[in-house]
């Protein structure tokens, strides 16, 4: 963990390394491909004198297009399930927009909760702006069905202009269990590990703790989970040593569907 912290900074503040050595690598094939489409733009009258410089020399040494990872599984996964449960009114709270939301949009309406501005107008997605950790939330019996993926884990770190809490978590969960009707369901997913604080970008909480805070208040009815490796696992055993264990995961991804208790 200590040894991929430096290489995630860098990351988040543009400079990513291994785009940086793919450049690198790619910069002798791209001038090469200059020189040949140059050459047959030549007897290409509709391109004559239109050739610009934008060059990207990373992508050829990229995969095809990675289907693994925490967010790529949660999102799918979590849009099939709403779409076989279909309520009536479904919220979410700041999951992935380009992802999971946008999903969801394609076959129902959405309601998506931020504490940051929007000004987008999207068919199916009605936005709201709002801090779901405040006391003064104030969306009691609201719905029946609430989805927050990636998202829980950041709250109170002030990482999104958020104030500082360190039980921001447990206050947006229990204001997503008063939103909740009666049987409303709630998805959730957040990393699992060994519990932590990586500040300011999340907290890993250890999956014993996550069962004992939310079996207060939801009766836990599936329990899937993405590894270190990006694989996922759908609806496995709730098996009491493999908690304990965390799944094997350091650094995966927990997803729970739960009912109102």
């Amino acid at each position: 963990m200590i040894l991929r912290a430096p290489v995630l900074i860098l990351k988040h503040v543009g400079l990513d390394f291994r785009r940086f050595i793919y450049s690198c690598r790619g910069l002798f094939a791209y001038l090469k491909d200059l020189i040949r489409i140059k050459k047959q733009i030549k007897d290409s009258p509709e391109f004559s004198g239109m050739l610009k410089i934008f060059p990207i020399m990373n992508d050829r040494y990229e995969l095809s297009g990675e289907m693994s990872g925490h967010y790529f599984h949660q999102d799918l996964y979590v849009a099939r399930r709403i779409y076989n449960n279909k309520p009536i009114k479904h919220v979410d709270i700041g999951s992935s927009v380009y992802g999971f939301v946008s999903h969801v949009a394609v076959f129902r309406e959405i309601e998506y909760i931020d504490i940051r501005d929007s000004d987008d107008v999207v068919r199916n997605i009605i936005i709201k702006k709002a801090d779901v950790t405040s006391d003064e939330l104030s969306l009691s019996n609201y719905c029946d069905s609430v989805s927050s993926l990636h998202a829980i884990e950041h709250f109170g770190l002030g990482r999104y202009g958020d104030p500082i809490d360190l039980n921001g978590h447990i206050k947006a969960i229990n204001n997503i269990y008063r939103m909740l009707k009666e049987d409303g369901v709630f998805y959730l997913s957040v990393p699992i590990g060994h519990m932590r604080i990586e500040f300011n970008a999340h907290r890993v909480f250890s999956v014993n703790y996550l069962f004992n805070i939310l079996s207060e208040k939801f009766f836990i009815d599936k329990f899937s989970y993405i590894d270190d490796n990006g694989r996922f696992y759908e609806d496995v055993e709730i098996n009491q040593d493999k908690i304990k264990e965390n799944y094997g995961c350091s650094y995966g991804c927990g997803i729970f569907e739960m009912k109102k208790a």
